[in-house]
């Protein structure tokens, strides 16, 4: 996928994938448009999120979909990092577009990622990945908001 936004490169500095590591990622959609505001594709995406190997042989320990964006807790198996979301970005797009009859670009070209060191708190991480749907006023409960999970339930 070529790389058209000019920050997206400026992500990728620096960017190390770390075997058996654990990143917070955030990506969103193509021009910010709020396709998740559909509960149907918000559906979709989340089932999407829990087949086998859509991650790959990286382990998927926490996410929500809002609805313009994707937040995802991620512990990397052997793959690197980049291979790792651009297929799920891949993937996901496809299957996206295809159920409302589009093609073209479906997620930004990057994504923002932050590698956990050993004294961050993983569960904190996921604690606030699963608040986003709160802090948007989106609902007044968790319980309420149906596109998120966590290993930790």
């Amino acid at each position: 996928m070529p790389c058209t936004n000019p920050g997206s490169k400026a992500l990728r500095i620096g960017r190390f994938s770390q075997p058996q590591g654990i990143y917070f990622i955030t990506t969103g959609t193509d021009d910010r448009i709020p396709w998740f505001s559909d509960f149907e594709l918000g559906c979709r995406m989340s089932r999407h999120l829990a087949a086998p190997g859509s991650m790959e042989d990286a382990s998927l320990m926490c996410w929500v979909i809002m609805p313009d964006h994707l937040h995802i807790l991620v512990q990397l198996g052997s793959r690197s990092l980049a291979k790792v979301i651009n297929r799920l970005k891949s993937r996901s797009a496809i299957a996206l577009n295809r159920e409302i009859g589009r093609k073209g670009r479906f997620w930004e070209s990057g994504f923002y990622d932050h590698a956990l060191r050993k004294e961050e708190d993983a569960i904190g991480i996921a604690r606030y990945i699963v608040a986003n749907p709160l802090r948007a006023n989106l609902v007044n409960d968790i319980r309420h908001y149906p596109f998120w999970n966590s290993i930790w339930l």
